[in-house]
């Protein structure tokens, strides 16, 4: 039995989708909450749903058939502001499930962010030397609590602590892609944009505040949700030596290159309106996000990873535009 924490949320969903449809059976250790969110997983055979509360009992209950652990749940906002609330659930709960797939001998793979990078100044290496990942600043809570997360991993493995027999932590880039409807606020510009695009209303994007970029012309590593599953596959089935790596295209688009993507896929002419950023939002904003994939492709990963162009006209073509949108 294969254990999903967070399969019921975006990238989780999706993850449980592949492994399921591979008939494997799979647990999840979630809350569904009180809105939409059950129809991320409503395609799907599922063996089981516990609540986080309840992640003790199936750990026990079950020991003996869990052959593998994905930890993908954690408090994502970035500008979710209760850090005692986000420490629970990205740290202290991260930290039970390594020292539990390390003394039960189970693989483990979990989600960690690019958010640790902060404003980029320090690069975007997956580097896990500790020195490295000292002089990482991450610029919200979230981000932090993945980073404290990795620095501990990287402190249990440098000093020969018992760790599982593979493990590997994913600093997911900028993610778009199916089931991502219940994040709200949190949702990709993609998702967001979509219904003004095809009504051909403007869509809202930040003007730059740095010299060196024009509007629009911020750049991110935007990478889609299917090439997210299969790295994670590609990952539990290769088992390449175990550390930290980057989840990203290793190529950097710029915010316009997004949204001409998106208006392509609906047969439209763009139509921008810039407003400023709010000002709280300036302190630290990233203005280039890329990740190092020289890890990953090191280690074996060959498949070719989606352009803006590819992936948003995938995701309009197949999902966005259907009456059911649900991967």
């Amino acid at each position: 039995m294969i254990l999903v924490t967070g399969g019921s949320g975006f990238i989780g969903s999706n993850l449980v989708g592949a492994l399921s449809e591979t008939g494997a059976r799979v647990s999840i250790c979630d809350i569904l909450g009180i809105g939409n969110k059950w129809l991320n997983i409503a395609k799907h055979e599922v063996d089981e749903i516990v609540a986080p509360e309840s992640l003790d009992d199936i750990l026990v209950r079950r020991r003996g058939e869990i052959s593998f652990v994905y930890h993908i749940g954690a408090v994502s906002s970035t500008t979710e502001t209760n850090v005692d609330l986000i420490l629970d659930s990205n740290l202290k709960f991260s930290q039970r499930i390594w020292r539990w797939c390390s003394q039960h001998r189970v693989p483990l793979v979990y989600a960690s962010s690019a958010a640790t990078y902060g404003d980029g100044r320090q690069g975007f290496s997956d580097s896990q030397d500790r020195g490295y990942l000292a002089t990482l600043r991450p610029t919200n809570p979230y981000g932090w609590s993945k980073h404290l997360f990795d620095r501990w991993v990287a402190r249990e493995v440098d000093q020969g602590r018992r760790q599982p027999p593979f493990w590997a932590g994913l600093k997911f880039f900028n993610v778009y892609g199916p089931n991502e409807y219940h994040k709200e606020g949190m949702r990709s510009a993609v998702t967001r944009a979509y219904a003004d695009a095809v009504a051909e209303r403007p869509v809202t994007l930040f003007r730059s505040h740095h010299p060196d970029y024009k509007d629009g012309e911020q750049k991110r590593d935007f990478v889609y949700v299917k090439d997210c599953v299969k790295v994670i596959l590609w990952l539990s089935q290769h088992t390449p030596p175990s550390g930290i790596y980057n989840v990203g295209t290793g190529r950097a688009q710029t915010w316009l290159d997004l949204m001409a993507a998106l208006y392509a896929s609906v047969d439209r002419a763009p139509n921008i309106h810039w407003v400023d950023t709010p000002p709280e939002l300036r302190v630290g904003y990233q203005y280039l996000t890329q990740a190092d994939m020289t890890k990953l492709r090191t280690a074996g990963y060959t498949d070719r990873l989606a352009s803006v162009d590819e992936g948003v006209s995938d995701y309009v073509k197949n999902f966005l535009s259907k009456k059911d949108p649900y991967r």
